[in-house]
């Protein structure tokens, strides 16, 4: 069940919400149906067989040209 961020066309309010299923949130702030997901960069720690942290980040991966944390058209 992931947790995914999403923006209130109504009032302009970014929240959280755990999904489950295909459900989709109510605005907490004003209750409006008028809900857009917003795309995030997951957060995660590798540490490597010593120990030492190898990476902490999906975002610390992406392009200099872009803000995709992956893609085929350069490699990361």
């Amino acid at each position: 069940m992931p947790i995914y961020e999403y923006h209130c066309e109504n009032c302009n309010n970014d929240f959280e919400y755990l999904v489950f299923g295909s459900e989709k949130p109510d605005c907490p702030s004003c209750s409006s149906k008028k809900v857009l997901r917003m795309m995030s960069a997951c957060g995660f720690v590798s540490k490597g067989s010593s120990g030492e942290t190898v990476s902490s980040s999906a975002s610390s991966s992406s392009c200099n040209g872009c803000s995709a944390t992956s893609c085929s058209s350069c490699s990361h």
